[in-house]
């Protein structure tokens, strides 16, 4: 659902066979995560992004993700599941397919993350990926946002694999302050339009 859609709860919890109880629970695990927001008397909506939401997202993205590549030991590191996520963009890329390139971008980094063999740090920033596709759902040119990435993963990927984390946090860093100014300029002007 994009941001903004009211949720209701008879036809999500028919299409999902769910009971009433069990879906407000789900609304309320939900809200919880920052996905959701209710409002009183009106109902559940899928969260809208304000700008500074998506800055916050992605200065903790920054933190998190650099922090860990600096926080590598020393080579060779446990890069196959950061293969298959740049294998699965191009995947995407070749069949034209933006909406699942964004995806396989966001798993590039959930196993980035992986590395660090943190299951709090997986798990924070699973919420933080989350509430990244919110971001990504106002965008409506996906391949415009995402497609520029893919080559970027594959410097990261290489740099890893050469085993220069070093140069692989340089890269990242870059990519996460460029990727912040696009993902905000298109923001900017999707939610601020009439």
């Amino acid at each position: 659902f994009p941001p903004g859609t009211r949720l209701s709860e008879d036809s999500i919890g028919g299409a999902l066979g769910v009971s009433r109880n069990t879906l407000r629970e789900a609304f309320r695990l939900l809200t919880h995560e920052r996905l959701l927001v209710h409002e009183l008397n009106r109902g559940v909506f899928v969260r809208v992004l304000a700008v500074e939401d998506v800055e916050d997202i992605y200065r903790t993205r920054a933190l998190v993700e650099c922090a860990v590549v600096r926080g590598l030991g020393e080579p060779p590191y446990a890069l196959d599941a950061l293969a298959e996520a740049v294998e699965e963009g191009q995947r995407a890329v070749r069949e034209g397919d933006w909406k699942t390139l964004g995806t396989a971008n966001i798993h590039f980094h959930r196993e980035l993350v992986a590395l660090a063999g943190s299951d709090r740090t997986d798990e924070l920033m699973r919420s933080v990926f989350a509430e990244l596709r919110l971001a990504f759902h106002v965008v409506d040119d996906p391949k415009a946002l995402h497609e520029p990435y893919l080559a970027r993963n594959q410097q990261i990927l290489e740099a890893l694999e050469a085993g220069d984390k070093v140069e692989a946090e340089k890269l990242l860093a870059v990519y996460l302050r460029d990727s912040l100014r696009r993902v905000v300029d298109v923001y900017q002007r999707r939610v601020s339009a009439p």
